[in-house]
C-alpha cells in the first residue's frame, strides 16, 4: 500500500499574532501551535505518522506565510526513505513567503536507506522583504563510515550515517534525486547514486563522507555587499573552530542568497553545525536568540 498525503499550511497575522491554519489529506498534519518566543513567532511540528516513505509514496507540503508573519516549522524526527521495488518515493515541499514574512524551515535530517529510490524537491518563492532561514541535512545509508583524521572519533552512542538501522554491510544500491530551487536565484539539481563510486569517493565529490548538509538564508530583496560580507563573517566564525571546518564553507552565490555547506561522517556533527549557523544568522539578521523548538529536546 502506498501513501499519498498533502498538507496546505497558511500563516496569517492577526493582532500581531502569527496564526496557523491548515488542511490535509492523508497522514500528514501539524501539532498544536506553540509560542515560546511570544505571539509574533509561531512554532509548529510537522508530523507524518507512518514514519517513512517507500516506493510510490508521495508527500506534498505547501506553506504560505502571509505578510508580516514569522513561523518556524520542524519535524519530530528524521524523514526516512526506505527501499523501493522500482517506483520512487517523493517528498515535494513548496514554500511561499509574502511581503515581510519570515519563515524558518528546519526539518530534521533525511535518511536514505539502501535500495531506496528517493526524490526530495524543495522550492521557495519570496516577495520583497520576505526572508527564509532553512537547512537540508541528508545521510546516505549506502555509504561506509569514513575514518578521516580531521574529525573526532565518534562516541559509542552516535548513529552512523552509513547505516541508520544497524551494522549490516552496505550494498551498492540506492538513489537520491535532490532538487532545491529559488526561481531566478538558485537551482541545485542532481542525482546521487550508490553505484556512482567516482562521485561518492572522489575529492571533488563527497570524498567518502556519508552526510551532506546545506544551510541557507534567502531574501526576497537583494542584500547589500556589506550585509552579505558581515553575514559570511558570522558564519565563518562559527565554522572555523568546529571539527567539520576542513569540509565546510560559506559563500554568497547571489545577492539574495547566503549558503553554507558541509560534509560529515555522521548526522550529529552536521546537525550541530547547522544549528550553530542558524543561531548566528538568526542573531545577525533578526536580532533574535537561538530559541530551539521544544521537540528538539525530546
Amino acid at each position: 500500500m502506498t501513501w499519498h498525503a498533502q498538507l496546505h499550511l497558511d500563516y496569517t497575522l492577526q493582532e500581531q499574532r502569527t496564526v496557523a491554519r491548515y488542511t490535509h489529506q492523508g497522514p500528514l498534519r501539524i501539532l498544536q501551535s506553540l509560542y515560546p518566543e511570544g505571539t509574533g513567532i509561531c512554532h509548529n511540528v510537522l508530523v507524518h505518522p507512518p514514519g517513512g516513505l517507500v516506493g510510490g509514496d508521495t508527500l506534498q507540503v505547501a506553506v504560505n506565510a502571509g505578510s508580516g508573519t514569522h513561523a518556524l516549522l520542524t519535524t519530530p524526527g528524521a524523514t526516512r526513505f526506505y527501499r523501493s521495488a522500482g517506483a520512487p518515493a517523493r517528498q515535494i515541499t513548496q514554500l511561499q513567503l509574502q511581503a515581510g514574512a519570515r519563515l524558518e524551515w528546519l526539518p530534521l535530517e533525511t535518511l536514505c536507506y539502501r535500495d531506496c529510490m528517493a526524490e526530495n524537491h524543495l522550492s521557495l518563492t519570496l516577495a520583497p522583504g520576505a526572508q527564509c532561514l532553512s537547512w537540508d541535512v541528508t545521510a546516505l545509508g549506502w555509504m561506509p563510515e569514513p575514518t578521516h583524521a580531521t574529525h573526532d572519533a565518534p562516541s559509542a552512542n552516535v548513529t552512523r550515517a552509513a547505516d541508520p538501522v544497524g551494522a549490516t554491510p552496505p550494498a551498492a544500491s540506492g538513489r537520491l534525486l535532490q532538487h532545491l530551487e529559488i526561481p531566478g536565484v538558485w537551482l541545485e539539481r542532481g542525482t546521487i547514486a550508490a553505484a556512482d563510486q567516482r562521485l561518492l569517493h572522489s575529492p571533488l565529490g563527497l570524498a567518502g563522507y556519508g552526510c551532506l548538509a546545506s544551510v541557507f538564508f534567502a531574501s526576497g530583496t537583494p542584500l547589500t555587499h556589506a550585509q552579505r560580507e558581515a553575514a559570511l563573517d558570522a558564519a565563518r566564525a562559527v565554522i572555523a573552530p568546529h571539527p567539520l571546518a576542513p569540509t565546510a564553507g560559506a559563500t554568497s552565490p547571489h545577492p539574495q542568497l547566503l549558503l553554507a555547506r558541509m560534509l560529515a561522517p555522521q548526522v550529529e556533527p552536521a546537525m550541530a553545525l547547522a544549528r550553530a549557523l542558524r543561531a548566528a544568522w538568526r542573531a545577525h539578521f533578526w536580532q533574535l536568540p537561538a530559541t530551539a523548538p521544544r521537540v528538539w529536546a525530546l
